[in-house]
């Protein structure tokens, strides 16, 4: 069994990373959270095996930018997510070795694409979704019930993917056109209710995936 990514959240402002921790949960990261840099640096030093970590600039303690070199030291990808909206501080955040740059305010859905960017490259992309008595291995391509295996069509797979990755979020229709066939595609997005018609009836989750007016699907894990 796959273990869950491990999400090292460093910020001082504690409804910033209350809510963003509380979004990571929710679709399956696991989260520590920090609002000190010092504090953050000395527990690296017995517990460092976060796959990623999203820093702050203005700490109290160590700033994101001396925090970051304490990162390196165990091959921890960094994102930034700061209110420094300067030129400079971009470009030293960089330099210092951060994967990206996020400027406060910030969409949560555009952390978590971006977070999955840098897991992706790094190798350490957590593949396997869960969702009550489901598994679904998206890098096998495999879905299993209670052990046993469950065939979908490939489009099918590709939609459950995206709702399960989402779970307990909406999910624009437009958005799950472009995670499967990428931002350039523009096909109908009637594709994407045929298919979640198709699950919700394979799958028995005619309450589970319910429909968002005018925006797309969530599913639900109460």
């Amino acid at each position: 069994m796959m273990a869950a990514n491990r999400i090292l959240i460093v910020e001082d402002d504690p409804g910033i990373s209350g809510a963003v921790a509380l979004n990571l949960k929710c679709v399956g990261y696991e989260c520590l959270v920090f609002d000190d840099g010092q504090q953050a640096a000395d527990h690296l030093r017995w517990d460092h095996s976060f796959d990623l970590a999203l820093l702050d600039i203005m700490l109290p303690g160590l700033d994101g930018f001396q925090l970051m070199t304490h990162m390196a030291k165990y091959n921890i990808p960094v994102i930034c997510i700061t209110a420094k909206t300067d030129c400079e501080s971009e470009v030293r955040g960089l330099r210092d070795g951060a994967e990206d740059y996020i400027v406060k305010p910030f969409e949560m859905v555009t952390l978590l694409v971006r977070m999955e960017k840098v897991l992706q490259r790094f190798g350490r992309l957590n593949q396997v979704f869960r969702f009550r008595d489901m598994t679904l291995d998206a890098q096998n391509r495999t879905l299993t019930r209670a052990g046993q295996p469950i065939e979908l069509t490939p489009l099918e797979f590709d939609v459950l993917r995206v709702l399960m990755k989402n779970k307990n979020r909406t999910v624009s229709r437009d958005r799950i056109l472009n995670e499967i066939w990428g931002e350039d595609y523009f096909g109908d997005t009637r594709t994407v209710d045929v298919r979640v018609a198709n699950i919700r009836k394979k799958l028995g989750l005619t309450d589970e995936i319910r429909t968002i007016s005018k925006t797309g699907y969530r599913l639900e894990e109460r």
